[in-house]
């Protein structure tokens, strides 16, 4: 299997709340469609830093993190930020890479109910529950 890619929306929660409230007009939410890297192997979503500053994503903590090259790294964690796939929403918080592409990991993607189908090479809404995701809390 190739490496997989998705076209995914990302999206200042913030900005969400704010709009919600009528702070700031919907139209005023900062947005951006990526093509994100997807693997499963990974755990949550990491960005780079012009990501970071185009949706205008604070830092909420940092985190030691081992990267998959074995090396060990204190990275940003911002958040919080809205992961939108077809029919399917995550909120979730990302690391953030001085520089690189954009990774989508496991975490969000289980929240989302989206699996990797290894034949077409992309990721997709789980056929077993098209139209509302389903996560185990057990």
């Amino acid at each position: 299997m190739g490496l997989i890619y998705a076209i995914v929306r990302l999206r200042n929660y913030d900005d969400i709340l704010l709009a919600n409230k009528r702070y700031i007009k919907p139209e005023e939410i900062r947005s951006e469609t990526i093509k994100v890297l997807v693997d499963a192997g990974a755990s949550m979503l990491s960005i780079n830093e012009h990501l970071k500053n185009q949706l205008g994503l604070n830092k909420v903590y940092e985190r030691e993190v081992e990267l998959a090259d074995g090396r060990v790294q204190l990275l940003e964690v911002v958040g919080p930020i809205e992961i939108s796939f077809e029919n399917r929403v995550s909120i979730s918080s990302a690391f953030v890479l001085s520089q690189g592409e954009p990774l989508l990991g496991a975490i969000p993607m289980e929240e989302m109910d989206v699996i990797l189908h290894p034949q077409k090479e992309k990721m997709i809404i789980n056929p077993d529950n098209p139209y509302i995701p389903k996560l185990k809390l057990k």
